[in-house]
């Protein structure tokens, strides 16, 4: 089999294929076969069917046009591992399968053309002696207070009140009933549907009830009833309610305000695993520091990468950027599946077609970035060595059951991830890195024009967002108030409100 190669665009290599004739051959002897084989023809036996009768029955044109498509699917795979082509993906085939067709006979060679995607050749011009700008993120001692303030709102016993009207913060029981406020002159007024409750315990914050509700109850005493004037939002996941005024009569039945805990030793052994509350303290401003070591440090090295993609020479197959926008799908519709969503029903061709076009310039993005790594690391002969694996695996799933965990695929992530922090750390150190504000730079970007895509973008995010707030909870609000870490305090043993 000959086969001629020619470079194309895009990382493509083109093939030009010639058949042999015993080739051709062979290809048509299997495929009356396999024909003979599966045909029930009254008269004849199965695979006993004569060739002259199969080609009656079926077309000649049927039968060549099954023999050419195994042929080039053969003879294409033969002819990589040939020519030791690192093939990505399926073949393109540049001539016409008609056309094939119609030259094609049995016995005779034939000639065809295809194109196949390679890994792309890669030139990076410069990649040391470069300056570039990454905001520097620091520590607030701040937020130190405030997760302590925080903690001690979650740790806040709940004590009755009844020498005073409600005030924000506090925690009422109530009974509600309400109505649409615009509803045509001489109508009955339109109940809301579930939009009335007894015994309902709700904190008097901002955010815990449509805009007016929580607002009309300050001042109220228990036992008082009154009727509170509220709004929905424009954006209301019930369509019917969305944007509408309404009425409730609130009956305040139960008042009560959280009493906070001292800031004292005790408090912190009751929130903690610490024994003081310097130590506390202590562990928090570690924490924060390191949180804004870690993100000046990711932010030096996403302005590294940044630079480098802009010297950096690669036509990217179509291949690549294939598979990496559908991981970017794929991705989106496991989280949205995790929040609740029907994804089958959300993920029409329209949004699937949008989420492609979206998600192409952050794929291609990422495969720059990709391929630029690499090839730092090959020129610089920078790898990871198996006992680095080991222990950095070890340290993982100490005190851990490995009962269901993939091993070598946690191996290989550990392994990628190892060698991109060696890389991007001697990136660090060869090139200038010049701490500004932070908010400095993003300042900047946001003066800069906005795409054409960003209108189709947008609506690609109202769609999303507007599935995802039909399935949310209306607590979505209690969420933590703060500057909170990531781990949660030890339960009170004092207590938590109710949300």
């Amino acid at each position: 089999m000959k086969v001629t190669q020619e470079k194309l665009p895009a990382s493509q290599i083109g093939l030009q294929i010639e058949v042999t004739p015993e080739m051709s051959q062979q290809a048509y002897d299997k495929t009356l076969q396999e024909f003979t084989r599966s045909v029930n023809i009254p008269g004849f036996r199965k695979g006993k069917v004569p060739r002259q009768v199969l080609i009656q029955r079926f077309g000649s044109e049927r039968i060549k046009a099954a023999v050419v498509e195994d042929l080039v699917q053969d003879s294409l795979k033969k002819a990589i591992e040939q020519e030791k082509i690192e093939a990505l993906g399926n073949f393109e085939l540049k001539s016409s399968f008609e056309e094939l067709v119609a030259q094609y006979q049995p016995g005779a060679a034939l000639t065809f053309s295809a194109a196949v995607d390679v890994p792309p050749t890669v030139t990076l011009k410069d990649y040391t002696g470069l300056t570039v700008q990454a905001e520097e993120i620091k520590y607030d001692p701040e937020r130190v207070n405030n997760t302590l303030e925080d903690y001690r709102k979650k740790s806040a016993t709940l004590v009755p009140v009844e020498d005073r009207p409600a005030e924000k913060g506090d925690v009422a029981t109530v009974d509600f009933k309400g109505i649409i406020a615009d509803t045509a002159e001489g109508e009955e007024p339109q109940e809301i549907p579930g939009g009335s409750a007894e015994d309902f315990e709700i904190e008097l914050l901002e955010g815990r009830f449509i805009e007016g509700f929580i607002d009309g109850m300050i001042g109220m005493k228990p036992g008082e009833t009154k009727d509170v004037t509220a709004q929905f939002p424009e954006g209301y996941p019930q369509a019917d309610l969305a944007g509408k005024p309404a009425i409730f009569t609130v009956t305040v039945k139960e008042l009560k305000a959280r009493e906070l805990p001292e800031l004292d030793d005790d408090f912190a052994q009751e929130v903690s695993e610490f024994e003081t509350l310097e130590e506390l303290r202590q562990s928090l401003e570690n924490r924060f520091q390191e949180e804004a070591d870690r993100k000046t440090k990711d932010n030096k090295q996403e302005a590294l990468l940044n630079e480098l993609v802009n010297h950096i020479e690669v036509e990217l197959p179509e291949t690549l950027i294939k598979r990496e926008v559908d991981y970017s799908i794929t991705q989106t519709a496991m989280q949205m599946s995790q929040q609740g969503m029907d994804v089958r029903k959300m993920f029409t061709q329209e949004i699937v077609d949008m989420l492609r076009q979206q998600a192409r310039p952050e794929a291609t993005k990422r495969l720059m970035r990709t391929l630029t790594l690499g090839e730092v690391a090959k020129t610089q002969s920078i790898k990871v060595e198996p006992p680095e694996v080991d222990a950095k695996v070890a340290e993982l799933i100490k005190d851990q059951s490995t009962e269901g965990i993939d091993m070598q695929r946690l191996r290989e992530v550990v392994e990628e991830d190892l060698l991109k922090d060696k890389i991007l750390d001697w990136l660090e150190q060869n090139n200038t890195v010049e701490l500004v504000p932070e908010g400095t730079l993003k300042q900047d970007e946001a003066e800069t024009d906005i795409p054409e895509e960003a209108g189709e973008v947008a609506a690609l995010d109202e769609a999303i967002e507007v599935e995802a707030s039909a399935v949310e909870s209306d607590g979505e609000a209690d969420a933590a108030e703060s500057d909170a870490p990531e781990a949660e305090p030890k339960k009170s043993k004092s207590g938590k409100s109710k949300k």
